[in-house]
């Protein structure tokens, strides 16, 4: 009689069990990424206060061995948990976000386990860089903001000491950037040591108050201010830069490609997956750049013999780096004509784009700021946050003014600006009903392919007037051509710096110095470089595809709608998007 009570009760649980609803994969999805980003800005302070959420404005992050691996711990258990789900259960938005989420995911695990934490560095950027851009883009409305960025400042020393015990313990395991990378480097670092710390770029904010806060707490705020820059923040970057004249720069490795370094060739594969979004060899990616650089340099060579040139490629690249009629005068001549570029653009986004989807955030052009000149890129695009009160910005580059060319500045200032990054950028911003993980995760492959495509796009709405020009739209376009040929050859084909050096001269009209800064940051930044064509080939055969199948269907502005409409997306989940519109468009 026990026996079949037990019996019983066995089957009830089982029917109850069988009737208990299956865990719903949309909500489970939803939970671990609220958890997940909740975690995140609560490790990141700063990227918590750049998306808005102030719970944490007091800090700085910590990045000690323990907290690193604290937090790769709790991402391995993540991932785990999103392995469990479907993503073919998912709602079509739903798998956007999972699509972003795991490739954003797949890196931060390989960062730790191929410790790329240890070099915390490229040849031209750095988080000592990323810190001092904080009082840009801080918004301090009441004196309780004041009073958290003062704790952020007291934080500094420890932010830098944790910074160099890492970079310490590269040098001991030989994991560093390459010694060849880092000449003239500490010019990144003294320009934060000042000797009034009224000059300081971390003094910015105290130079004016919103209304509100009485003159007396102003003045305490700003004596305040003075004494931790002077005693903490200054100090703190000049123990930096001791160590970097004394130890990093002296210790650093005399190699140069990633694959010289522990694991290093699995790292660099695992690289050119991330920033291309797509599976692919270096090898593969080696043999697209050849076949775009033959193609491009074909139209090159007819674009010269339009100019009436009666000399060979490297002498017309010759004429082009030293005849004074292809660069400005002066810094602000070359400024006003990239603002001018970027205003007739602004004027013929609506033959490119439903003004529906422009974004609402205006943008400025400025100068790189003068310490970071001389081993900066041409120009840059530096988003401003969603509560920033100012816009985003357009940097040019004005050193040297001999190494900046003028008919590059059309393409330049379409890829950094509008059409290029500023609408790639401030239209992922403005997204709505999304997580906010699809505000915050950018991809290199579709943001850095879109500015390129961008490039191309101002000949259909009349730029590159002229063969000049022209050329220098095809030589950007090369220069992008030849990053897959040089990046993937530094880091794991063998090649030198100098081999790298002499084939951009061979195939770009760029000037040496912008060449010797752009191979540089190849080898100090692997991988990045691919994103550019590899995005540019995916956006420009997907949109031959469109308007093949659709034909006299086709618009322009449905496309970049498309394209744009759910911010940065891995390619391969880009081009899901685009074949469900042309289905939808074919009907």
């Amino acid at each position: 009689m026990r026996t079949l009570r037990w019996s019983g009760l066995l089957l009830l649980a089982g029917l109850l069990s069988a009737c208990r609803p299956a865990p719903d994969p949309a909500a489970q999805f939803r939970a671990l990424l609220d958890e997940s980003w909740a975690f995140l800005l609560r490790e990141n302070p700063l990227t918590a206060t750049y998306v808005g959420v102030h719970t944490y404005d007091d800090r700085l992050p910590s990045v000690t061995p323990a907290d690193l691996a604290r937090r790769d711990s709790f991402w391995a258990q993540v991932e785990q948990r999103l392995n469990a789900i479907d993503p073919a259960q998912l709602s079509e938005d739903d798998r956007i976000t999972y699509d972003i989420f795991r490739h954003w995911l797949t890196h931060q695990r390989a960062v730790y386990r191929y410790r790329g934490y240890l070099i915390p560095i490229t040849s031209d950027e750095g988080f000592h860089i990323a810190l001092g851009r904080l009082p840009e883009w801080l918004v301090l409305r009441t004196e309780a903001d004041y009073r958290n960025y003062l704790a952020r400042l007291k934080a500094v020393p420890t932010y830098m000491a944790q910074h160099i015990a890492l970079m310490r313990e590269g040098l001991r395991q030989g994991i560093t950037q390459p010694k060849v990378v880092l000449q003239n480097y500490t010019a990144t670092i003294t320009g934060y040591i000042v000797e009034d710390p009224a000059q300081s770029v971390f003094f910015r904010p105290f130079r004016e108050f919103p209304p509100g806060i009485p003159d007396s707490v102003q003045q305490q705020l700003r004596a305040e201010a003075l004494r931790v820059i002077r005693e903490q923040v200054i100090p703190a970057y000049r123990d930096f830069l001791q160590f970097m004249e004394t130890e990093y720069i002296p210790g650093a490795r005399t190699t140069t490609a990633l694959s010289d370094l522990p694991e290093g060739r699995a790292y660099y594969e695992h690289l050119v997956r991330y920033y291309t979004t797509l599976d692919l060899t270096p090898e593969a990616v080696h043999e697209i750049g050849r076949r775009e650089v033959a193609r491009i340099r074909a139209e090159m060579d007819s674009v010269m013999r339009r100019t009436g040139f009666r000399g060979s490629f490297q002498e017309f690249l010759h004429f082009l780096r030293t005849d004074p009629r292809f660069y400005a005068r002066s810094a602000d001549e070359l400024l006003r004509e990239a603002a001018w570029i970027a205003k007739q653009m602004d004027g013929r986004l609506p033959a490119l784009f439903h003004v529906r989807t422009l974004p609402r955030q205006p943008y400025g052009v400025a100068p790189v700021p003068p310490h970071l000149q001389p081993r900066y890129t041409g120009g840059r695009y530096i988003p401003a946050p969603p509560a920033s009160r100012t816009g985003a910005y357009y940097w040019v580059n004005p050193y040297p003014l001999d190494g900046r060319p003028l008919y590059v500045l059309e393409a330049l200032t379409l890829h950094e600006a509008v059409p290029g990054h500023h609408l790639q950028y401030a239209i992922r911003q403005e997204l709505t009903g999304v997580h906010p993980f699809r505000r915050w995760v950018s991809f290199s492959a579709f943001g850095e392919g879109w500015a390129l495509y961008a490039e191309k796009l101002g000949k259909e709405v009349g730029f590159y007037s002229d063969p000049y020009r022209e050329f220098g739209r095809l030589t950007y376009e090369m220069w992008r051509a030849c990053r897959l040929v040089v990046d993937t050859g530094l880091h794991a084909l063998g090649w030198t710096r100098r081999q790298a050096i002499d084939y951009m001269a061979a195939n770009t009209a760029l000037s040496l110095h912008e060449i010797t800064t752009e191979v540089d940051r190849y080898i100090s930044w692997p991988g990045q470089a691919l994103a550019y064509k590899m995005g540019e080939l995916t956006i420009l055969r997907l949109r031959r595809e469109a308007e093949t199948r659709l034909g006299d269907r086709f618009d322009l502005r449905d496309f970049h709608e498309v394209v744009l409409r759910q911010g940065d997306v891995p390619l391969g989940t880009l081009e899901r998007l685009v074949h469900a519109y042309i289905e939808q468009q074919a009907k």
